[in-house]
Parts: C-alpha cells; structure tokens; sequence
C-alpha cells in the first residue's frame, strides 16, 4: 500500500477536526440546523487553514442520508463515504486555475440542470476561484443568481480582491483566520502521538512559527522532518532543515538592542548569516518579539501572548522591567522601514546590520518627554532648595 502524507491523512472530516475556525463553523451549524442553507458560499483566507476542507465537510453535511445533519456517521453514511474518496457524482471538486475558460462553464451550466444521481442536492466545489477568467466569470452570473433548487457553489480563494464585485454579491463569504500557534503545535502532538514520534514541545514551536498560521504547511514540515530525523525530532532539526533561527537568539539579539550593545549585534548577526539561516526570517521574528515587548509593556496581561511558551513568556517580562515603551516603538520603527528594504535587498546581512545599529542607539536617545520629565524634576528640586 502506497505511503500517505501526513496532511492527507489527516485531514479534517468532520466538523470537531477543524482547528481555529469556530466563528466558521457555527454559523454553518446554525444554518444546517434552522434550514437556513444558501446556495452559495465563499470561504476566504490564506493557503492551508481548512477552506476546501470546510467545502467538504458542508457538503458531506448536506448530502448526508438523513441530512441535512450537523452530525453525520463518517464511516457507515455510504454517501459520505464517497464524498470523503472522492467518487461521489453529486459532489463535483473543480480546480479554478486549470478549468477556467469560458467552455468549461458553459458546460457547467448545462450540468446544473440534471438532477442529482443519489445525494439530496448537487454541489459543486471551486478551488482557486479567482483564477477564473471574466468570460466564464460572466457566464456563471446567471446561474449563480438563479440556480436551481437542488444545486449549491462553494468557492474557495485566497485572493478575493481579484472577484467581480457581481460575484461577491452573490455569496455568503466566510473569511478564515490564520490558525494560532497554539492550536498548531496541538494538533501536531496529537499527530505525533498516532504516529509514535517523540518530538520536543521546542521543535513543534519552532515549525508552527514557521508555518505562518497554515497548517497543513507545518503537517507537511513534520512529514519532511520525520524522512529526515526519524522518530525523534529536537528544535535543532527543524532550524536546521528549515533556515529559522532559535527563539533563544531573537530573545539575545533583542536584548543587545535594548542594552545598545553594537559589538554583540554584529558578532549575532554573523553568526547567524553564517549559518545559513534566514536573515528576512529572523528581521520578522524580531518585529514580532518587540510587538510581544510593546503588549507587555502596556498591558501587563499575558493573554494577549497565548502563543509563545512559559519560557518566552518570562524573557519578554524580564526585558519589559525597565524598558520605555516609547523607545520599543522607535526601534519597530526603524525595523518595520528595513523589512521593506530587505526583502528585495542584494546584501541582507549589510542592510539588517544597519537597521539594528540604528534601532539599538534609538533605544539610547533620549525622547522629548523624557527631558521635559527631567526639567520638570530639576526645577523641583532647584525650587525647594530655594526655599
């Protein structure tokens, strides 16, 4: 038997395996459940964070033998079942940027008009949505608006901005988050413990970060570290198959800038360009540190840092103590300027070494307020000595 990805394996079924997507998924249990089913949908958000698998599951949902259901038996439903191999007739998964010219929506629309072949409705998934061409989008306009009663669309994008505003109009869009770090690094410990792989919380950290809130990218990232470590995974694995930096040298570096400590962000910054490492990777890693310095800092509350480890968490508190805000927001300042420089830049080490000298003695200056605080403190005691 053929060997089965990670990603595929795993992926969602039912309604309770979609992680992070719950403002989603109860209002399409609310709708199944007071029969309330529209007959198009739009499901938005970044690569890899459930959107055709959403499609999916609605239509198992609705097709379903005693559906529409929100529950629905995934083994025994013999339509569901089909819907989950991809045999079913009446559950049609089309690829946008393949099929996308006017012919093949003509043919689409001639295909509405028969009835289903066993399922309640006739339900039809595009992937990529927006690849399709203005011809076939102007085409499918009229079917979209009047189809008939035993038909649905689903579409999935990542890029709605490029829909005709005529087709947006015409669906119930739902736009899916990035999945949490946290919601990541749980869904891939239960992975792990199906598989019999001892991965350390370190490295799951590490390649949820890298993920960048998709995760089948970070399935697809274990898959890969697994072919490469075997049944034992460790956080130096995954920096080291994946470019990242440890979270230990963006807490260092971060700290040098705060402190103005120069000879210690050059020697870092060496030793991570050679590395090998991701320089625009880290400058970002670094932003989202100083972002995390910046929360602390106002709110004291760590609820807004529910990603990040208990480790993390006390380095951030132990930089907050002492640290003025306003010189946190001039260094991300600074750095927010070089990530745009960076990422087009020819030599990556010379531009991030500038950007954090020049973010290190702005943490050094002092602001406006700070010397209006001093006068205001001088004159006081000057006044009282008068007296």
């Amino acid at each position: 038997m053929s060997y089965e990805v990670i990603a595929r394996k795993y992926r969602p079924q039912i309604f309770a395996d979609v992680v992070g997507q719950d403002h989603v998924i109860d209002t399409l249990k609310n709708a199944i459940a007071n029969d309330r089913v529209a007959h198009a949908y739009l499901f938005v958000g970044p690569r890899g964070v459930g959107k055709t698998s959403l499609a999916r599951i609605f239509a198992k949902a609705l097709c379903a033998e005693n559906g529409p259901v929100v529950e629905f038996d995934q083994e025994k439903d013999p339509i569901v079942r089909e819907i989950t191999e991809g045999n079913c007739l009446d559950v049609l998964e089309i690829d946008g940027a393949s099929n996308n010219g006017v012919e093949q929506v003509r043919d689409l629309r001639e295909a509405v008009m028969f009835m289903p072949a066993r399922a309640r409705c006739k339900i039809y998934i595009i992937d990529e949505v927006h690849m399709l061409s203005n011809a076939a989008f102007n085409a499918l306009l009229k079917t979209l608006e009047e189809p008939p009663a035993h038909v649905k669309f689903f579409f999935a994008t990542t890029e709605p901005t490029k829909l005709p505003l005529t087709i947006l109009s015409r669906c119930q869009r739902f736009d899916l988050r990035r999945i949490s770090i946290r919601d990541i690094v749980g869904r891939l410990q239960d992975i792990c413990k199906n598989e019999k792989i001892k991965a350390d919380e370190e490295a799951l950290l590490a390649i949820a970060r890298g993920s960048e809130g998709g995760m089948r990218d970070a399935q697809s990232a274990l898959d890969q570290l697994i072919s490469f470590q075997g049944k034992h995974i460790t956080e130096k694995d995954v920096l080291s198959v994946f470019g990242l930096v440890a979270f230990g040298v963006v807490e260092e570096l971060a700290a040098a800038v705060l402190a103005g400590d120069v000879p210690r962000i050059i020697d870092l910054v060496a030793e991570v360009d050679e590395g090998g490492k991701d320089l625009y990777r880290l400058l970002i890693d670094l932003l989202e540190h100083f972002r995390n310095v910046l929360i602390l800092a106002y709110s004291k509350n760590t609820h807004n840092l529910a990603n990040l480890a208990e480790s993390q968490i006390e380095t951030l508190q132990e930089q907050v103590q002492g640290c003025q805000p306003e010189k946190v927001s001039r260094v991300v300042d600074i750095l927010v300027e070089a990530e745009g420089r960076l990422r087009q830049a020819l030599s990556k080490r010379t531009l991030l070494e500038m950007a954090l000298i020049r973010a290190a003695r702005s943490a050094h200056v002092v602001t406006v307020d700070e010397l209006i605080r001093r006068l205001n403190a001088l004159q006081a005691e000057l006044g009282q000595k008068k007296k």
